[in-house]
């Protein structure tokens, strides 16, 4: 019997056999199983095995992690032997629903809508650091790079051109997930978003100062005054917008013949969601948005020290139930809003801090496969992905998830105490100070070191003080 056989034959025995699959599949990664019983999951039978590294369950799904490039090959191996094909990730997501109540089904969704995006957001807040190191002054002298060295200020432009169109364009960017997510056609999100957006609308960003100058455009329909403005880097009124859009489009796609529907469903249902979304949805949706920005802005403003005390500590916890998508939402609609976010450095700290935790672990535990675990997932959460450190780590002992939780408030504490700021989302962990506003930087920095150092004392010091014996 080969490996990966012997391998998946102990993997399907301790998720409950193959009459507990209601779906599997596999990413880059994991395993990812859809179970009708989670309970009957044997994790220590599980974890006992060596190439496992760990194992999780969230959105309803039960993942496995084995790591790049053997996952394939023991899928391959388990599917043989349960005598299952494998399913689309969109199967196995819909099969863990049923697992979910209301308010992980509403999180899945956010999740859901804004995964896809997130290579492109990412992208553009690396970018946007890049310029900020050419554009800002006080890095390398009171002049900035492009003063020093005017032939480059093109160059720099170019690159700020190419990094805020993702946000400058984020509407198109969610209308297109979102649809998707709902059932309708990608490209009606887009063109919904794109509407959304239309550089013949007043700028979201000149809002504020239309409103105190009295100068808002505006049109007139039937006696309604409507104001013609847009809503670049806003999250909520595309949101509510596309699932409009996507029950309009279902529902016409079920009453008109299949000769009429390229004439009719689309220009109706644009049309419709479009009038709608100018009248109603975008002037309600963008004040709660601003509601919501409002909101975060006064904590940090007025009780800095507490907000960042409490985000600090949940955010790892809330990676845990899948709620940290709902925060990314937030960032956006902070960055659209106010053009920086001070949630996101605390993200990057988090990642820190739990990379930390697994890397003290390193050097306290003996055996050789965890020691190799925690030192490969303390790497990859300095790079901003933590999963393989908190699940496959610092969870299974308890104490370093707690230690990195604590350390990460602390610093997240005092970045916050000095009004650290995101422009942009990135990278997190390490690479994260490239998104922090360069007035940040020095601070952030701190609190990197506090997020770095900090974990490994106490996760060294609880071991030695409560004499915890560790194989």
């Amino acid at each position: 019997m080969s490996k990966n056989r012997e391998v998946a034959k102990q993997v399907l025995a301790a998720i409950g056999g193959k009459e507990n699959i209601a779906s599997a599949t596999h990413c880059v990664t994991r395993l990812r199983f859809a179970l009708n019983d989670e309970s009957v999951v044997d994790k220590e039978a599980l974890e006992a095995i060596d190439v496992v590294k760990g194992s999780f369950a969230t959105n309803g799904q039960f993942q496995v992690i084995l790591g790049q490039g053997l996952v394939d090959k023991v899928f391959k191996e388990l599917a043989d032997e349960a005598g299952i094909s494998q399913s689309s990730k969109e199967e196995t997501k819909t099969a863990a629903e049923k697992n979910l109540n209301p308010l992980q089904r509403a999180v899945k969704t956010l999740a859901d809508i804004f995964i896809p995006i997130l290579p492109a957001i990412v992208t553009a807040g690396l970018l946007m650091g890049i310029n900020n190191i050419l554009t800002a002054g006080g890095i390398f002298g009171d002049a900035s790079l492009i003063e020093m060295y005017p032939g480059i200020a093109d160059i720099a432009n170019i690159i700020n051109i190419i990094a805020n169109t993702a946000f400058v364009f984020l509407p198109a960017l969610i209308g297109w997930s979102a649809m998707k997510r709902f059932g309708g056609s990608e490209i009606l999100g887009i063109v919904l978003g794109l509407i959304l957006v239309h550089p013949d609308l007043l700028n979201a960003w000149s809002y504020g100062q239309a409103i105190e100058e009295g100068t808002m455009p505006t049109w007139n329909l039937f006696g309604l005054e409507i104001n013609k403005m847009g809503y670049q880097g806003q999250v909520l009124p595309i949101l509510f917008a596309s699932f409009i859009l996507a029950k309009i489009e279902i529902f016409l796609r079920k009453k008109i013949a299949d000769g009429f529907q390229l004439l009719l469903v689309g220009p109706i249902a644009l049309l419709v969601t479009g009038f709608l979304a100018f009248a109603i949805i975008g002037p309600i949706t963008f004040a709660i948005g601003n509601g919501i920005t409002g909101a975060f802005v006064w904590v940090f403003e007025n009780a800095a020290i507490i907000g960042g005390l409490i985000y600090g500590a949940i955010y790892a916890p809330l990676v845990i139930t899948g709620m940290h998508h709902t925060f990314l939402a937030v960032d956006l609609q902070l960055i659209g809003s106010t053009n920086s976010t001070p949630l996101w450095p605390i993200l990057a700290l988090s990642n820190i801090a739990q990379g930390s935790a697994a890397l003290a672990m390193f050097f306290l535990l003996r055996e050789e496969k965890l020691k190799g675990l925690s030192m490969t997932s303390a790497i990859s959460a300095y790079l901003g992905i933590t999963e393989p450190a908190m699940f496959g780590v610092n969870l299974r002992f308890r104490f370093p998830f707690i230690t990195a939780i604590i350390s990460s408030a602390v610093a997240a504490m005092w970045i916050t105490a000095n009004n650290v700021q995101a422009l942009s989302i990135g990278v997190g962990g390490l690479p994260g100070i490239f998104s922090i506003d360069r007035d940040g930087w020095f601070a952030f920095a701190i609190g990197m070191v506090i997020a770095f150092v900090l974990p490994i004392i106490l996760t060294y010091v609880y071991v030695k003080a409560r004499r915890i014996k560790l194989q």
